[in-house]
């Protein structure tokens, strides 16, 4: 394994799920509990528009990770969360679908309170990118 992917392995987030909401499955980034509090603090009862960014990283041997970067036009909040592909497909399966995904503590009840949804507002770009990581997943010699 090399050094950069040994990296990318380290910093990739742990807290990646689904769960039902509204009978469809749904991704979901769980974020550490304070950092949770202290955005949606920030945040709270304003009208905001969140840039999503799926920052698609390969390595033609079948690894892929994807950094999602969400800049929030309110509080001055930039997030990037690095999600290894390879174990979580059904998130970017989930996203692609759904055009939509939560954020959320540790102590949430998933799907029902305590979670934080943004709607993706060009659900192409996620069926895009889930082609992208499909394709990239598949080792270029086995093509």
């Amino acid at each position: 394994m090399s050094d950069e992917l040994k990296k990318l392995m380290e910093r990739a987030h742990d807290g990646i799920t689904t769960f039902d909401f509204d009978g469809k499955e749904t991704p979901c980034i769980i974020i550490e509990e304070k950092k949770y509090d202290d955005m949606l603090s920030k945040i709270a009862g304003q009208s905001l528009s969140i840039n999503t960014d799926l920052n698609i990283l390969q390595d033609g041997l079948g690894n892929v990770f994807v950094e999602v970067v969400l800049t929030f036009s309110k509080g001055n909040i930039v997030e990037t969360f690095l999600i290894n592909a390879k174990t979580h497909l059904d998130f970017f399966e989930s996203l692609a679908s759904t055009a939509m995904f939560a954020l959320s503590s540790p102590k949430s009840n998933y799907g029902k309170d305590n979670v934080f949804m943004i709607q993706l507002p060009r659900p192409e770009k996620a069926q895009d990118a889930l082609e992208i990581i499909k394709n990239a997943l598949v080792p270029k010699n086995q093509k």
